[in-house]
C-alpha cells in the first residue's frame, strides 16, 4: 500500500503541489479574517448549574461583568484645580463611542423632594460649578453615606470612577479601541497632576489580558520559526532542507487559522496555542522524512528511489505519530465545554492535514531539487552524536539494573511529588506581580476591596415581594451587613442601600436619617416606590426610577445584591460562599425565599476549575485511544506494554517537578501533558516501528535490532527532542507565569522522554528477548522430558 502510495505521490506531484497551493489560498483568505475571542463564559458546560444561575442573572439584570473602573489616589482630589479637571476628564469619558454610563463623584445625584413632594433626585456638583462652591458641595457629598465605599475611601483619600461599556463593543475587537481612548483620558488627568491612575475591572483585565495572548502568539510564532529554522540549518547544512521544512509548518498554521474562521471559531487560550503547536508536531515530521531520505540516499545512491523508500517507510511512522497526536487533542471534542470543543476540533483536524502536507510537499519539493550532496548528509556521521548512541547502547547493554533502579527511584519521589499538586485558578492568572494589571487590582483592593462582581438574587416567590414588607427590607440590610462584615467583600449596590438613600433625602438629608424606614415611614414611602420601579424611567440616567430598577426584575419579584470581591481564586472563593450561605439562610426562611449566588467572578473560576478536570479525564481518554492504536500497530502485548511504561514515565516526572516546584495545575500548566503525550508517542511509535521493520532482516535476533534501532533511530530522535525543546524554551520570554511553566515543563517532558526512548525503552526490549528465550528454553525442556 505504501510503496503504492509513494509511486502516486512522485506521479502526480505537480498536480498534488497545485492542490495544496489553491487550498492554501482560500485558508489563507480566511485566516486574514480570524478573530480574538473576549468571551471568558465557554470554558464552562452550558448545562452547569453555575452557568445557568449567571445566565439567569443577565436575563433580569443584565451584564454584570461591563464596568471598567479609573482609580485615583490624592490629598488634593477636592482641590478647585483638580476636581475641575476631574469633572472635564469624566464628561470626556462619557463622550467615548460606546461607554454608556460614567458614575464618578461629579455626577453623583441626591434624593430631593420635589414640589409635589415626591422623590426626585438632583446632582449634587452642577454643570456650571465654581471653584469657590467645591468645598460645601462636597461636604454634602461626604453627608451621603450611600456612596462611601462604592466611590471613594476617605481613610485613603481614594476615589473610584466606574464607566460602563457597550456589551457589543466588549464581544468585539472594538472594545480595544474603548479601552485605550479611556486610558489615554486617565493618563493625560494623572500627567497634569504628577499622579499614577489606576484601571481595572473585567472590561480592562479581559482585554489587555486577550491582547497580551495575541501579541504572544505572534512573538511564540515567528520565535519558534526563527529557532527551529536556527537547528534544521545547523544540522541539515541545507538550506533548502530548512526552507521546505518551514513552508510545511507555514502552510499547517494558515490552515489552521483558515479553520479557525470556516468553523466560526475565535482565537481563544487554548486555540491560540494551536498554531505554535503545529510547528511543534510538523518539524518531527520533516525530520523523519529527510533523515530517512538522506539516509535511504546514503545506501541506495539513488533520488528517485530514496524517495521512493523514504514515503514508504516513513509513511505508516508519521501516519501514527500524527494519529496519536490528533487523538491526544481531538478527545477534548467530547467535553462539554465550548472552549476545549473548539481546541480539540481544530487541533485535531489540523494535525491531520500536517500528515498530508508533509507526505506530499517533501517528496515532491525534493524530487526537483538536486540530491543531497555530503555536506547535507554529513550530520549521519556526527561524531558526538555517534559516541552519545554508542555510550547509551552500553548503558542499555550492560547497566540495565542500574538503569531501572534510577528511574524506579525517580518515580517514587515524582509520585510523592504529585501528592503535592494543588489545582488554582484566578480571573488575573499568571501575571507577574509587578505587571500594572496586577499592581492596578491589588490597588482597589486595598482601598475598595476588590473589583470582580459577586451576585446574590433572593427571590421572595411573589410579584411585588421584594417591597411588600419591612421585614423582607430587614433581612436584605441583615444580608448586605453580613456580605460587607467579610475582608474579601467590599461594598456595592443594593436595593437597601437606594432605600435608605431615598429615605435620607425624604427625611431632609442628615447623615442620620441614613437608616432603613420604620413601619409608618414603610407604609407612606410603599406607594411612591412602585409607582417609581413601575415607571422604569431608563431615558433618564440621573432619575431615581433608574436607580431602584437596577435592583429588582420586572416583576418586583427578585431583588439583586451586587458587592465587589477580591481575586481570591477559585480555592478560596468554594470555601467563602461554604461559609456565607449558611449563615444566609439563616436570615433567610428558605420556605419564603430562595438565594441564589452568582457573577462573573464565580463563573469565570468555576470555568478555570472545569478547563482543568477536563483536560485531566481527556488525557485518559486519549491515552486509552493511542493505546488501541498501538495495539493495532503492533498486535504484541509486550511492546504495546512498553510503549505504556515509556511514555507514562516522562509524565509522572514532570507532573513531580510540578508538585515540587510548587507548579499549580491550571489550564496553561495541564496543557503540558496533552502536548508531551503526543509527542512522546511519536517518538515511541517512531523507535518501535523501526524496530519492528528491522526485527526480520536480523532473523528475529532482538539484541541485534535493538542495538541497530538505538543508531538507526537515535540521530533523528535526538535532533527532533533538541529542536522540540528549543521550540518550547521560547515561551520563557512570556509575560504570562503560566505560559512560561508551559514552555520549560514540555521542555523537560521532551528531554525526557528523549532519554527515557533511547534508555529504559530499549532495556525493556531486551527484557521482553530475555523472557521470550526463558519460554523457548521450558517448552524445550518440556519437550525433552515428558514425564515432567
Amino acid at each position: 500500500m505504501w510503496q503504492r502510495l509513494a509511486d502516486f505521490v512522485l506521479r502526480f506531484r505537480i498536480i498534488l503541489l497545485l492542490i495544496i497551493l489553491v487550498i492554501t489560498g482560500i485558508m489563507g483568505y480566511y485566516a486574514s479574517k480570524v478573530e480574538l475571542s473576549y468571551d471568558f463564559t465557554s470554558a464552562i458546560p452550558t448545562d452547569n448549574p453555575k452557568y445557568q444561575d449567571y445566565q439567569k442573572f443577565r436575563n433580569m439584570f443584565g451584564e454584570d461583568g461591563n464596568t471598567m473602573m479609573v482609580g485615583v489616589q490624592s490629598e488634593k482630589f477636592f482641590t478647585p484645580e483638580m476636581f475641575t479637571s476631574y469633572v472635564t476628564l469624566t464628561q470626556d469619558i462619557a463622550k467615548v463611542k460606546s461607554v454608556e454610563n460614567v458614575l464618578g463623584i461629579p455626577a453623583t445625584v441626591m434624593v430631593v423632594q420635589d414640589s409635589a413632594s415626591k422623590l426626585g433626585v438632583r446632582k449634587i456638583f452642577p454643570d456650571n460649578l465654581a471653584g469657590a462652591d467645591i468645598d460645601s458641595l462636597k461636604q454634602v457629598f461626604m453627608n451621603l453615606p450611600f456612596y462611601r465605599g462604592l466611590l471613594y475611601n476617605d481613610k485613603t483619600h481614594a476615589y473610584v470612577m466606574a464607566i460602563t461599556i457597550n456589551k457589543q463593543t466588549l464581544a468585539s475587537k472594538d472594545r480595544t479601541r474603548v479601552i485605550n481612548e479611556i486610558i489615554a483620558l486617565g493618563d493625560k488627568f494623572g500627567k497634569q497632576f504628577n499622579t499614577e491612575i489606576h484601571y481595572s475591572g473585567l472590561p480592562h483585565i479581559r482585554t489587555q489580558m486577550a491582547n497580551k495572548v495575541q501579541h504572544e502568539v505572534r512573538l511564540f510564532l515567528m520565535l519558534s520559526f526563527a529557532l527551529t529554522a536556527v537547528i534544521l540549518l545547523i544540522f541539515f547544512r541545507s538550506i533548502l532542507a530548512v526552507l521546505t521544512s518551514m513552508i510545511v509548518v507555514a502552510i499547517g498554521v494558515i490552515w489552521s487559522f483558515g479553520t479557525l474562521t470556516l468553523l466560526g471559531y475565535k482565537i481563544t487560550i487554548l486555540t491560540g496555542m494551536i498554531p505554535p503547536l503545529i510547528v511543534v508536531i510538523g518539524i518531527p515530521n520533516c525530520v523523519y522524512f529527510l533523515n530517512k531520505y538522506h539516509t535511504e540516499y546514503g545506501i541506495l545512491n539513488t533520488k528517485v528511489p530514496a524517495l521512493n523508500a523514504m514515503v514508504s517507510k516513513m509513511g505508516v511512522v508519521t501516519l501514527f505519530t500524527n494519529l496519536t497526536a490528533a487523538i491526544g487533542f481531538g478527545v477534548f471534542y467530547f467535553t462539554k465545554s465550548i472552549i476545549l470543543k473548539e481546541f480539540g476540533l481544530v487541533a485535531g483536524l489540523n494535525i491531520m492535514a500536517l500528515f498530508f502536507i508533509s507526505l506530499v510537499i517533501i517528496p515532491a519539493v525534493f524530487s526537483f531539487l538536486p540530491p543531497p550532496n555530503t555536506r547535507h548528509t554529513s550530520y549521519l556521521d556526527s561524531k558526538w552524536i555517534n559516541s552519545l548512541l554508542d555510550s547509551l547502547t552500553t548503558l542499555v547493554f550492560h547497566n540495565r539494573k542500574k538503569l531501572y533502579l534510577v528511574t524506579i527511584l525517580v518515580c517514587v519521589g515524582a509520585v510523592i511529588g504529585m501528592a503535592r499538586l494543588k489545582a488554582v485558578g484566578h480571573i488575573v492568572d499568571d501575571l507577574p506581580h509587578s505587571d500594572k494589571i496586577y499592581t492596578d487590582l491589588k490597588f482597589f483592593e486595598k482601598n475598595f476591596k476588590g473589583v470582580m462582581p459577586l451576585e446574590i438574587i433572593v427571590d421572595t416567590k411573589k410579584k411585588y415581594g421584594a417591597i411588600s414588607s419591612l421585614e423582607t427590607w430587614e433581612k436584605l440590610d441583615s444580608l448586605t451587613n453580613l456580605l460587607e462584615s467579610r475582608p474579601e467583600i467590599g461594598g456595592g449596590l443594593t436595593l437597601i442601600k437606594g432605600i435608605k438613600f431615598a429615605r435620607q433625602g425624604y427625611a431632609g438629608g442628615n447623615i442620620e436619617e441614613y437608616r432603613l424606614p420604620d413601619a409608618v415611614e414603610f407604609g407612606a414611602l410603599r406607594p411612591s416606590l412602585i409607582s417609581m420601579l413601575r415607571k422604569r424611567d431608563n431615558a433618564n440616567p440621573n432619575s431615581m426610577s433608574k436607580l431602584l430598577n437596577s435592583f429588582v426584575d420586572t416583576s418586583i419579584q427578585n431583588v439583586r445584591i451586587s458587592v465587589r470581591i477580591m481575586d481570591i481564586g477559585s480555592v478560596a472563593m468554594p470555601k467563602l460562599l461554604d461559609e456565607i450561605k449558611p449563615q444566609a439562610e439563616k436570615i433567610f426562611d428558605t420556605a419564603r425565599y430562595n438565594l441564589t449566588f452568582t457573577g462573573t467572578s464565580i463563573t469565570f473560576l468555576e470555568g478555570s476549575k472545569f478547563i482543568i478536570n477536563s483536560l485531566r479525564d481527556s488525557l485518559f481518554w486519549a491515552f486509552g485511544m493511542i493505546l488501541v492504536c498501538m495495539i493495532v500497530l503492533f498486535r504484541n502485548w509486550r511492546i504495546v506494554l512498553i510503549a505504556i511504561v515509556t511514555n507514562i514515565v516522562p509524565l509522572v516526572i514532570t507532573a513531580g517537578v510540578m508538585g515540587w516546584l510548587n507548579v499549580p495545575l491550571k489550564p496553561s500548566t495541564v496543557l503540558v501533558f496533552s502536548v508531551a503525550l503526543g509527542i512522546t508517542v511519536d517518538v515511541t511509535i517512531r523507535f518501535l516501528v523501526n524496530f519492528k521493520q528491522e526485527l526480520a532482516t536480523h532473523n528475529e535476533d532482538i539484541e541485534m535490532t535493538v542495538r541497530r534501532s538505538i543508531h538507526d533511530t537515535g540521530m533523528s530522535i535526538i535532533f527532533t527532542s533538541l529542536i522540540l525543546t528549543a521550540g518550547f524554551a521560547v515561551f520563557a520570554v512570556s509575560e504570562f507565569d503560566g505560559t512560561k511553566s508551559l514552555g520549560y515543563l514540555t521542555s523537560l517532558t521532551l528531554l525526557l522522554a528523549m532519554v527515557i526512548n533511547l534508555t529504559l525503552q530499549p532495556a525493556l526490549l531486551l527484557w521482553m528477548d530475555k523472557a521470550k528465550k526463558k519460554k523457548l528454553d521450558n517448552n524445550s525442556n518440556g519437550d525433552n522430558n515428558p514425564v515432567k
